[in-house]
């Protein structure tokens, strides 16, 4: 699992009542135990329908699946992941305007357990229906559960760090169990059927999330007040006309598409998202750049945020191939059988979180024992870059041993998830606390939404790299990630005596 996948809450804490003195839980209050599990269940159902997701596109009409070739069903996972992380924006300014941290997980929860229910009734318009309303239902939960986390906790509350240690438990665990069970469901027994699993899992979080909201105190459960109630009808406005021009888009397009005027295909949704993501990132830094009363240090730190930016975009464009190339080839290309019993190629999107579970101890524990020795956030970013790439160095001895179609051993991909969970944990944990340390306090919240940004593009860029899956020779397309990886990896390995001049002495 992705640690990238939840982010620690830049909101104040409440730091007042009895929810930030309870101790009920491992030393922790009652309503982490309920956050936790809430988290763990909505990774299950997220991590089990993607695990499936590229490999039911694929999978001919006859075997149950959608009959897409590699191309198409590669732009439309990288537009799936790439919205997941963009409808986060949206998603966390909902909840700090309108309706509050609590009712935006509750929502966000039944929206995406409908998507997973959508996608367990066989048809085309349903596959589309779901994965729309998952996008929307992560959007609202995932920035505003670990936000409420965060508010359990008083503002010198020493076991802060301890318990989004323990939230990111529940992550993984969630993130490990749900391939083993959905993807063995739906490889195994029909497509649907683990799909619907997985809505299962959605729909298990939310019952103990309504029925332990009691340990939660009064976390959460209002917006930001606004400043007067003009600015609050105001946001109200924002709301209603930002769904009303979003519906409207939507519908023209369907229009346009119905009528025979324009030929929408996923691609062409996809190249459009595509542009969408560049011009909100060219506007971001050229506002961030130019924009505003930015003293001489904080300009040079949005620099660095820049460079960054861009390591963590090219990072997760690699990472997130795990859902997609590698698990094209686990299931093309890979001997998958143990102790002479055959298992689904999903099961090894489990690899990454048991890597997780059992490395981030140790890197925990590395960082404190090298103390003023610490690696900066640039030289991090450069490990991660390189280890991520040298993952794919594997994939390219792997592939080449597969081309005559010779069913590779499975410790090839164990090797490669053992790399590429080095360089992300190396670059994720630190990512969003290098943005908003380097940010001026005043866009703390907006560094939030870059980070997110960052992730969509890296989403939908690999999502871009999945479709030349056939097109390309493996060793070649590969070894392309690879080289990018690896030499921007060095190039800001070069960069970072300058980049730690720019920082102005935050490391």
């Amino acid at each position: 699992m992705s640690i990238h996948s939840q982010t620690p809450a830049t909101a104040p804490p409440s730091g007042k009542g009895p929810v930030s003195q309870d101790q009920r839980f491992f030393g922790h209050p009652r309503g982490l135990a309920t956050l936790f599990f809430t988290e763990m269940w909505e990774r299950f159902s997220y991590y089990g329908m993607r695990a499936l997701l590229i490999l039911f596109m694929v999978a001919s009409v006859e075997k149950g699946g959608l009959g897409f070739d590699v191309a198409k069903s590669g732009a439309i996972y990288g537009l799936y992941t790439a919205m997941v992380y963009l409808a986060n924006l949206p998603g966390g300014w909902i909840a700090d305007r309108i309706v509050g941290q609590r009712r935006a997980v509750l929502y966000g929860g039944i929206v995406i357990a409908m998507g997973h229910f959508s996608m367990a009734i066989a048809g085309l318009a349903t596959f589309y229906l779901g994965l729309a309303l998952i996008v929307v239902g992560t959007g609202l939960l995932k920035p505003n559960i670990s936000t409420m986390v965060g508010q359990l906790y008083g503002e010198n509350d020493h076991r802060r760090d301890a318990g989004f240690s323990i939230f990111y438990m529940g992550i993984n665990i969630g993130a490990f169990l749900s391939p083993l069970a959905c993807g063995y469901v739906g490889e195994t027994i029909n497509w649907h059927w683990g799909f619907g699993l997985a809505g299962i899992g959605m729909t298990l979080g939310l019952i103990q999330y309504a029925l332990g909201g009691k340990y939660l105190g009064s976390v959460g459960l209002h917006p930001v007040p606004a400043e007067s109630p003009a600015d609050a009808a105001a946001q109200k406005r924002w709301l209603a006309i930002g769904t009303v021009a979003t519906a409207a888009a939507l519908g023209a397009l369907a229009l346009l598409s119905v009528s025979g005027a324009v030929n929408i295909t996923a691609e062409v949704i996809a190249n459009l998202v595509g542009l969408l993501l560049i011009v909100l990132s060219v506007g971001v830094f050229v506002w961030l750049l130019s924009a505003g009363d930015w003293t001489p240090i904080e300009k040079k730190r949005f620099v660095v945020i820049g460079v960054l930016f861009l390591a963590s975009a090219l990072f997760w464009s690699a990472f997130e191939q795990a859902g997609s190339t590698l698990n094209l080839f686990a299931e093309r290309s890979t001997d998958k059988h143990l102790l002479g019993y055959a298992y689904p190629a999903s099961w090894f999107q489990s690899v990454n979180s048991l890597f997780i579970i059992a490395l981030a101890p140790v890197f925990a524990w590395l960082w404190v024992w090298l103390g003023p020795k610490e690696p900066s956030s640039p030289a991090k970013f450069s490990w991660g870059l390189i280890f991520v790439g040298l993952g794919f160095v594997v994939m390219v001895v792997a592939s080449r041993r597969a081309q005559s179609g010779v069913q590779v051993s499975s410790l090839w991909l164990w090797l490669v998830y053992l790399l590429h969970t080095i360089g992300e944990l190396c670059l994720s944990p630190v990512g969003l606390s290098a943005f908003t340390k380097l940010a001026p306090a005043r866009v703390a919240g907006l560094m939030m939404g870059v980070w997110f940004l960052s992730t969509s593009i890296g989403d939908y860029l690999g999502g871009r790299v999945a479709s030349f899956y056939e097109s390309f020779s493996l060793p070649a397309l590969f070894g392309t990630v690879a080289a990018f990886c690896i030499v921007l990896g060095l190039a800001l390995a070069v960069l970072v005596k300058p980049m730690k001049k720019l920082m102005g002495g935050i490391n």
